[in-house]
């Protein structure tokens, strides 16, 4: 079992780019963001479709973002506010999300339920980065990670197959799993091992 998941970060060049808004900067990654259109994210709660804007929310000081056919618009708070402060940060931000793999936008929430339950989005988004960046790993040791629940910040998973018994699985629960969903996932506090097979049985028959 390896002990820790981790990114790999790949060199990117980022330009930057001035606006009309002395506020605002775009970014420019030298590859496609969204192509064809553009989307806006005003405020964190409107960023729960995509990883990457809800993680550049994370910076102090960013106000919202948006996210054009090849370019990303960061609007900081206010004047007062340093971009050579905000800007390392920033880069970090899309290097890491670019070479985690993570799709920019998952599906859209159907009308007249976006936001109404927060914690649905939080959930989804777990789900989404096990699925497609923790899960396959672990497999390729043998085991796998099942999501078992969300609660007070704690995400609850159950390792099965090599993951069970290997020493180094606490490792790579906390060193891996959880760094990757909190770096992610503002909401997520821990990551909590589930051994209870009964209640893993229901909830594997549940649709």
């Amino acid at each position: 079992m390896r002990a820790a998941l981790s990114n790999t970060v790949r060199f990117m060049f980022i330009q930057t780019q001035d606006t009309p808004n002395p506020n605002s900067l775009k970014f420019i990654p030298g590859k496609p963001v969204l192509e064809t259109r553009t989307m806006d994210f005003p405020t964190p709660a409107a960023a729960f479709r995509s990883p990457l804007a809800r993680q550049l929310f994370r910076i102090e000081g960013v106000k919202s973002v948006f996210f054009g056919p090849d370019f990303i618009t960061v609007t900081k708070e206010n004047e007062e506010l340093d971009w050579n402060l905000l800007k390392p940060d920033i880069y970090a931000t899309i290097m890491d999300f670019f070479a985690s793999g993570l799709p920019l936008v998952t599906e859209e929430t159907p009308p007249g339920e976006a936001g109404s339950e927060e914690d649905d989005e939080v959930v989804a988004m777990i789900k989404e980065l096990l699925d497609t960046r923790i899960r396959p790993t672990v497999q390729e040791d043998g085991g796998d990670v099942i999501y078992r629940g969300f609660e007070d910040g704690i995400v609850r998973l159950k390792l099965q197959g090599s993951c069970t018994s290997c020493p180094s699985s606490i490792i790579t629960l906390k060193s891996g799993i959880q760094n990757m969903l909190q770096f992610y996932i503002p909401e997520v506090e821990g990551v909590e091992q589930v051994m209870d097979d009964e209640s893993d049985e229901k909830e594997a028959n549940s649709p």
